[in-house]
């Protein structure tokens, strides 16, 4: 998978997390009666899912936004060596969503045994 299309999945899907974990504080505390509201009706699932759906969008667009603009020069590129908290803070996030490293496989010699 090319690279652009994995970054694009992976924090569409952040988004899209962050969404159902909204959406299920907002039915959790019951705001505006909308937990009542789905529980009162036939179509109370399909309403939760709907609802998780159209915030996933939202949310997963604007993840994706914030982490193309986080994108930019590297520290040395900016005047006065940009925000360093945050470009080495996204370093650590990028290398935990990056993919673990290939290992080599390593057998032992029946001598060894």
């Amino acid at each position: 998978m090319p690279k652009l299309v994995r970054f694009l999945l992976v924090h569409a899907a952040i988004g899209f997390g962050l969404a159902f974990v909204f959406v299920g504080v907002l039915v959790a505390f019951d705001t505006g009666g909308l937990r009542t509201l789905m529980m009162s009706s036939d179509v109370g699932f399909a309403a939760f899912l709907l609802l998780v759906f159209l915030n996933g969008l939202t949310f997963g667009s604007v993840q994706i936004g914030v982490a193309v603009m986080l994108l930019g020069e590297e520290d040395g590129d900016q005047p006065n060596g940009g925000d360093r908290f945050w470009n080495r803070a996204w370093a650590h996030v990028r290398a935990w969503l990056a993919p673990p490293p290939k290992r080599a496989v390593v057998t032992i010699s029946p001598k060894h045994r």
